[in-house]
């Protein structure tokens, strides 16, 4: 988001002491989610994005009830279209949390654009990048069996997928591990006609959608400005927000401010 964004003022808060999200119920997502809203509203968006797969999953209506006439932006939407950009053969494969998975928000968003979504809820795949478990034979294994599982639930059902959609804003900072656990699997099956899954997230196609809505310079063009400027919040454990956001940012995060967003 930031290299397509260098004019943006960012705005992130991180609900730390209420995650994770994709174990809970859709009310207490909503109720969580729209105490977020409310919080960025106060701090002056006047764009959100939904980064959280489940929060779009389950409570976008409610967050854009709550955010009034500012526009909102959720990964759910913006993942489909990826989906059907990318697949040739109609068919996707789709990896989250339980909640986004029990919410068939990837099913309905990807089927009202013609293409079929098989979706498979991995929950043990959050704690384990929470963890910094990035490259460890026990990530490895979990995403082996849970990738299995898939595959095998894709043949089943006749289905020809040549695409695999993250559903967890956590999952890419894990993309390599599962492309060749895919890449292992797909081999050793040797029934997929229809060539190697490539696997996606919606990042880039947030980030552009983003950009076009606000108007602002594409990227590499010239701008006022050194850096984006950015502030930070979490409801819990600056620390563990600094390591985590740092990852998913790639840069260091240096100021993060603690709020209470209510229970």
């Amino acid at each position: 988001m930031l290299p397509r964004l260098p004019d943006a003022e960012f705005v992130y808060v991180g609900d730390t002491a209420r995650l994770p999200y994709g174990s809970k119920s859709r009310a207490t997502i909503a109720r969580y989610a729209v105490s977020s809203t409310r919080f960025l509203i106060d701090k002056g968006a006047e764009f959100l994005v939904i980064a959280c797969n489940t929060a779009s999953a389950l409570a976008i209506d409610d967050i854009r009830d709550a955010a009034g006439p500012v526009p909102v932006l959720g990964v759910i939407e913006t993942g489909a279209a990826e989906a059907k950009a990318n697949s040739t053969t109609g068919d996707v494969l789709v990896i989250g949390t339980d909640a986004t998975v029990q919410s068939h928000a990837y099913a309905t968003a990807c089927g009202a654009l013609g293409v079929r979504a098989i979706e498979k809820a991995c929950p043990l795949l959050v704690p384990l990048v929470e963890e910094g478990w990035i490259d460890h034979p026990v990530t490895a294994e979990v995403l082996r069996i849970y990738l299995s599982e898939l595959l095998a639930s894709q043949a089943d059902q006749f289905v020809a997928a040549d695409t695999l959609v993250l559903g967890c804003t956590h999952y890419p900072l894990i993309r390599a591990p599962i492309e060749r656990a895919l890449g292992e699997l797909t081999s050793s099956v040797g029934n997929f006609p229809q060539g190697p899954i490539r696997v996606i997230d919606s990042a880039e196609a947030t980030a552009t959608r983003v950009a076009a809505a606000l108007n602002l310079p594409a990227p590499g063009a010239s701008s006022a400005k050194q850096k984006p400027v950015m502030s930070f919040f979490a409801t819990d454990s600056a620390a563990k927000f600094r390591s985590l956001g740092s990852r998913f940012l790639g840069q260091p995060i240096e100021d993060v401010t603690l709020v209470d967003l209510g229970g």
